[in-house]
Parts: C-alpha cells; sequence; structure tokens
C-alpha cells in the first residue's frame, strides 16, 4: 500500500515534525488546524490547512468526528495523531477504518488494552513482566483502606485512563486516604471521562526508565535503546536523555526485553513506549504503562540510533515489514533533550502566554531544535506551553551535558518567560551530573529556589 496524503490531526511542534518528515519521504499534507493556528508555522509549510473549529481544544483538536471529516474531505488517505490529543483515542482510530482512513498508529483494540492501566497491568502480569504490588479499581473507602494495607504505605493513586499526572496523588497517611481518592476521582472524571482509580506501591527514590518499540504487521518487534525520563514537574516530564544513564549492561538488557515481551504480547503494531518505574535503591523495575503512539521525546532515540521514528511510523501504516532486525540497531553517543515552556517557574510553573518578541535559537552541528515558534508568534492560552525541544548530541555523557549546558546559554527568547533558566540550574546540578537524579529532583530545585 502507498500513503500519498496524510491529514495531520495535531498543532505545535509535533506537526511540524510530521510534515517535515511528510516532505522528506514524499507524501503530501494537510493540517488541520483551530482558528486560533491558521497563521501556525505548521499552516505555512503544509501542503494545506484546513481549519476543523473554534480555538477551544474540546472543539476542534479533541474531536474525532471533525478530525476524520476534515481527512475524507480534504482526499487524505491516512491521518495521524502525533502525541497528546486524540493520539490515544479508540474512537479516532475506529472512524478512521469505518471510513477508509489509514490510521498511523496502532489499532484501536491496542489503544484500548493498553490504554486502561488496570488491564495493561494484567496483561504484563500475565506476561511475566514485573509490576508494582496495587489494587483493583477502588471507590469504597473500606475496601481502599484493605487494599493499603496489604500493599503497604505509601501508595500512589492513579486513573485508569488518561495521564499527565491528572489524577494521581500520592498518600502517606491512611487517614486522608479517603478524601485523596475522592479527589483524584474527580479529576479522572473531569480530565478523561473516567472517574476509576486504582492504587499502586509507591516508590519514593524512583527513576523514570522508558523503552521505545516498534513493531509491524507482519510480527517483527524490535526496541531503539531506553531513555531517561526522571526530571519531571507535576508527573510531566522536563529532562529526557537516551541511553539511560548508571544502568548495568544486565539490567538494561532486562528492561528492555520486558518492553519487548509486552509488547509481543499483544503482537503490537506502530510506534510505543513502555515505561517503567526503577527504584533506585534496590535496583528492581516495574512496569508503569505502555503509550501507544510517538512520544514527546522520540527525538533523543532517533539521535543515538540515526532512525527517523515518524518515517517508520508510516511504513507500518502501509503494511510494511520493518527495515531492520534487533541485530542491525546500533546505539551511538548521547542525546539530552529540555522541553522549553512558556512557563514562570518561581510561580509554580504558571503559563506565561504571550508574543516571541526575540527568538534567535542556538545552532550548532550537535543541535537539534524541535519547535513551531518565531519571532512574533503569539503563544496562545488555550493549549499546553511547550514551545521547543532543544536536543544536544555528544560522543558520551559528560560532552552532551556541556553541550546542553551551552545551548541552553545561547537561546533568546524575548516577551515570554520560559523554563530555559531553570533547565540549566537542573541539569548542572550534581546529582543530575552524577547521574543519581531521580522524580523527586525538580520539586527539591524548586524548594531551594524558594528559600
Amino acid at each position: 500500500m502507498k500513503l500519498a496524503r496524510v491529514l495531520v490531526a495535531n498543532r505545535g511542534e509535533i506537526a511540524v515534525r510530521i510534515i517535515r518528515t511528510c516532505q522528506a519521504i514524499g507524501i503530501e499534507t494537510v493540517v488541520a488546524t483551530s482558528e486560533a493556528d491558521r497563521d501556525s508555522l505548521a499552516a505555512r509549510i503544509a501542503d494545506r490547512a484546513f481549519c476543523v473549529g473554534p480555538a477551544s481544544a474540546s472543539e476542534s483538536y479533541l474531536d474525532p468526528e471533525k478530525m476524520v471529516a476534515a481527512a475524507v474531505v480534504t482526499g487524505c488517505d491516512c491521518l495521524h495523531p502525533g502525541y497528546g490529543f486524540l493520539a490515544e483515542s479508540p474512537d479516532l482510530a475506529r472512524l478512521c477504518a469505518e471510513n477508509d482512513i489509514v490510521f498511523v498508529g496502532p489499532s484501536p483494540d491496542h489503544i484500548l488494552q493498553m490504554g486502561n492501566k488496570i488491564l495493561s497491568r494484567k496483561i504484563a502480569e500475565d506476561s511475566g513482566v514485573p509490576t508494582l504490588p496495587g489494587s483493583e479499581p477502588v471507590s469504597d473507602p473500606e475496601d481502599a483502606v484493605s487494599a493499603v494495607k496489604e500493599i503497604g504505605l505509601p501508595v500512589m493513586i492513579k486513573a485508569a485512563s488518561g495521564g499527565g499526572g491528572r489524577g494521581m496523588k500520592i498518600v502517606e497517611d491512611i487517614d486522608v486516604l479517603g478524601a485523596q481518592i475522592e479527589m483524584a476521582a474527580s479529576e479522572a472524571g473531569a480530565a478523561f471521562g473516567d472517574s476509576t482509580v486504582y492504587l499502586e506501591k509507591y516508590i519514593g527514590n524512583a527513576r523514570h526508565i522508558e523503552v521505545q518499540v516498534l513493531g509491524d504487521s507482519h510480527g517483527n518487534i524490535v526496541h531503539l535503546g531506553e531513555r531517561d525520563c526522571s526530571l519531571q514537574r507535576r508527573h510531566q516530564k522536563m529532562v529526557e536523555e537516551a541511553p539511560a544513564p548508571g544502568l548495568s549492561d544486565e539490567l538494561r538488557d532486562r528492561i528492555r526485553g520486558a518492553a519487548v515481551t509486552l509488547a509481543q504480547a499483544v503482537n503490537y503494531e506502530s510506534a510505543g513506549t513502555v515505561e517503567f518505574i526503577l527504584d533506585a535503591e534496590s535496583g528492581a523495575f516495574y512496569f508503569l504503562e505502555m503509550n501507544t503512539r510517538i512520544q514527546v521525546e522520540h527525538p533523543v532515540t532517533e539521535m543515538i540510533t540515526g532512525e527517523d521514528l515518524i518515517e517508520e511510523q508510516f511504513r507500518i501504516a502501509a503494511g510494511k515489514k520493518l527495515r531492520f532486525s534487533q541485530a542491525e540497531i546500533s546505539f551511538r553517543g548521547h542525546a539530552i533533550e529540555c522541553r522549553i515552556n512558556a512557563e514562570r517557574p518561581e510561580v509554580g510553573f504558571a503559563p506565561s502566554p504571550g508574543v516571541i518578541t526575540d527568538w534567535r535559537p542556538p545552532i550548532a552541528p550537535y543541535i537539534r531544535l524541535e519547535s513551531h515558534c518565531f519571532q512574533n508568534y503569539r503563544v496562545p492560552v488555550n493549549y499546553d506551553s511547550m514551545i521547543a525541544k532543544l536536543v544536544v548530541y555528544g560522543r558520551d555523557r559528560p560532552q552532551a551535558i556541556r553541550r546542553m549546558q551551552h545551548a541552553l546559554s545561547q537561546f533568546v527568547i524575548g516577551g515570554i518567560e520560559t523554563t530555559a533558566a531553570f533547565q540549566q540550574r537542573l541539569i548542572s546540578s550534581s546529582t543530575f551530573i552524577d547521574g543519581r537524579m531521580n522524580t523527586r529532583l525538580v520539586d527539591e530545585i524548586v524548594g531551594q529556589s524558594n528559600k
């Protein structure tokens, strides 16, 4: 099957990223835009822009029927959802199939299976992949208390659907368990339309390790190494790197192997990421979730493997076999990505929308910038605050860190406040440089700033 024209059902830097790859491989592009994004960079560089609704995401980027209708009207034979918005919507994938539009991603069944954290935990357990001690869905306070007594404090309340840190609460005192469950369920219901929550053992000194996998319709599944995504604020990632530092070869192989095992268990197709929690003290790792889409941080994997993951998604969607076996994938050097957000770290990472009056990114052979921004671009209030992904490559981790420090110092963004200076502090901390970071490091540095 040859794919000729794609509807890019997303905005911002990922829309630009998808369009660039399509230009390179000869696929025409139609980008779906809201009224707020009519003059966006994606709209400017795509072959065609098609407005699907008002600025409100619920009336544009989050409406699967509008997206599929746009694909049909503009003569697209495929649709790429990017990440966020409808990227993990089984309804969008199903509607595409019903309208003979190829969904550049996994099947609706895979999205449903792995999108529900309770079901995906069960699949992992049945496959022999390590999982954290946890519970079934909880709503009754007595059942929750009984589950906590079996799991042990502290616990994490988690939403069964969705992600991005919403519907997640850490509980260290059983007396507040009921109130926290109620809050988490309400948050999950509002964000995902599903208020189901469950409990998992909370690991205090934890690292977040994830493995990139690819699967085709011919039964081939490979991994492209792992990434460390431990630096997070509000359970959302700020800095990612590949490969993950400080892992023994034996542990690295076991984590990678577990990801492939899980993907094989469901005959997974397309790009996906299997996420794990690593207990930094014991060295034990546990399945966290699987994201059935391209990840924000995929460039660091591309930098150390030389592979274009977006291109691979299109090849897989067209029914082609993977171009390489596991043995043919090689890893070279080290890559780090900083997500630059229009936010004010000193006031709880509050959004900082507005007009970018000065935009001078750093330029060097080892720098890759993923962004939809430019001078005089207005950062809207309607969407996620990420304005750029700054990625650097080095022959090893120390060189990559030095290059990122320099790149951040040279990135001039005027008119709005950003997280760039804060990320400079993060990657310059001795904890990060020594590879001893965990998921609490951002909070610790924020605390130091507020003293």
